[in-house]
């Protein structure tokens, strides 16, 4: 069975964490006033996540963790590989072939809020990366 990790659980920076065919990155590199970042700020951000893209070119797929992240992930592939995305909604564990055959899987972000109201909780989050594992 594919594993992700070496362990559950990450609790500082040198607890020995070992990810696997893992990369965790952000679109936007800045942490906004408000947490809601404004159009330039990720685009100003697109060239640091294209030189990443370009790097892993084994990567198979992406994950957005929330909204944010699914937009941002739609309107750099949109400004990069004329990309056209009516048909991609954002709804928690959907999947979508991007232009480079990579899979962007949408989920819901896993902040205080979305945990309080039960939007999202560990046993949806399994089932997501267990389903991404298939996928890898």
């Amino acid at each position: 069975k594919a594993k992700l990790c070496n362990q559950p659980i990450s609790e500082n920076v040198n607890d020995g964490l070992k990810l696997y065919k893992t990369y965790v990155t952000t679109a936007l590199k800045c942490v906004p006033p408000g947490d809601k970042p404004t159009p330039l700020e990720l685009k100003t951000c697109f060239k640091y996540f294209k030189q990443e893209i370009d790097l892993l070119k084994n990567v198979k797929v992406i994950v957005a963790l929330g909204k944010i992240a699914f937009d941002a992930c739609l309107a750099f592939y949109k400004k990069n590989y004329n990309f056209k995305n009516k048909e991609y909604i954002f709804i928690h564990g959907a999947k979508y072939k991007l232009p480079d055959q990579r899979i962007l899987v949408s989920c819901y972000h896993p902040s205080p809020r979305n945990v309080n109201t039960k939007r999202i909780n560990i046993g949806k989050m399994l089932k997501l990366f267990n389903n991404v594992k298939k996928i890898i």
